[in-house]
């Protein structure tokens, strides 16, 4: 069971280009406050974009004795609990851009006064979010952790079309005709998604609640992904489509943990850039695990990041 938060808020994050409505970003801390322990604080980046930080709430375990750490969980702008902007004041691919979510997590450190002092963990497109931000050298970035992120648009693709490539036959004829006639979002496509889902997604069936959480969030409000993301996981037309860090992935200084599972949409050559490119990385690979591994192996994704906060 989730524990209740220690504290919880809105925080003002004003954009220049809005002006007809307040934006802000709504957190969630748990443990100790930053204020009150000298132990560094984590900062949990979530995936999508714009699916909110439901499914990463097992990281909760991290603010317990013996490991006590301040863990802050935030929805970033245009999801879950923090303002939804469907219709910007300038189109949505000049809108919702990296350079916006980077400016909310600067934001963020500030308000909470950790600027000077904090971790990271991204998942997914938060792992992609937080290269971002490491490679820009933030001095008080003292660990990293990337899990389950590519670090190119271009291996992500290539890797979900393999993978897709050893789903069903009847599967793959569904998704096929769906796509050829723009039915996406379809339930008869989200159906036949299903698969893909079980096998390279989160290996437990039924779907954990915090996953399924996140994902009807999604459902009832998918700009910031139908913009950055596309309509699925195998139809990558937005914005992030040409994304590709590699080239500045030498200058992260930080100390990094790569983590990815064995049956991860972001396989192996997927994450393996930011292995050879970091200075100081290890990388840990969840043998039962698929895309969610602080769902499918909870203790030891817990044990893996924990060992890695308190070593750095």
């Amino acid at each position: 069971m989730t524990p209740s938060p220690t504290e919880e808020d809105l925080i003002p994050f004003p954009i220049p280009s809005v002006t007809t409505t307040p934006t802000s970003t709504y957190y969630f801390l748990y443990g100790p406050h930053p204020s009150s322990t000298s132990t560094t604080p984590l900062v949990i980046l979530h995936g999508g974009p714009g699916i909110p930080h439901n499914y990463l709430l097992p990281l909760t375990a991290l603010a317990e004795p013996p490991h006590s750490i301040p863990v802050i969980f935030y929805d970033q702008f245009g999801c879950g609990r923090s303002t939804h902007l469907p219709s910007p004041p300038v189109p949505a691919a000049e809108f919702f851009t990296p350079a916006l979510f980077l400016s909310e997590l600067d934001n963020l450190l500030s308000h909470l006064n950790i600027r000077g002092n904090y971790s990271i963990l991204g998942q997914s497109w938060g792992g992609m979010l937080a290269a971002e931000h490491a490679v820009r050298r933030p001095p008080g970035l003292r660990n990293l952790i990337i899990a389950n992120s590519p670090a190119d648009m271009g291996s992500w693709m290539r890797a979900a079309e393999r993978l897709r490539a050893q789903l069903p036959e009847d599967v793959k004829e569904v998704l096929d005709r769906c796509e050829q006639e723009g039915r996406e979002t379809s339930g008869e496509y989200e159906n036949a998604m299903m698969p893909f889902y079980e096998r390279h997604v989160c290996r437990i069936v039924p779907m954990p609640a915090e996953l399924e959480a996140s994902f009807q969030a999604l459902k009832e409000e998918g700009t910031v992904y139908a913009t950055m993301n596309g309509p699925s996981e195998f139809s990558v037309t937005g914005t992030l489509k040409t994304w590709d860090i590699r080239p500045e992935l030498h200058r992260i200084q930080a100390p990094t943990l790569l983590l990815n599972g064995r049956h991860d949409e972001a396989q192996d050559e997927v994450v393996e850039p930011y292995f050879r490119a970091i200075d100081r990385v290890k990388w840990y690979r969840f043998a039962e695990s698929s895309h969610t591994p602080q769902l499918e192996e909870r203790e030891e994704f817990m044990r893996v990041v924990a060992a890695f906060l308190g070593d750095s």
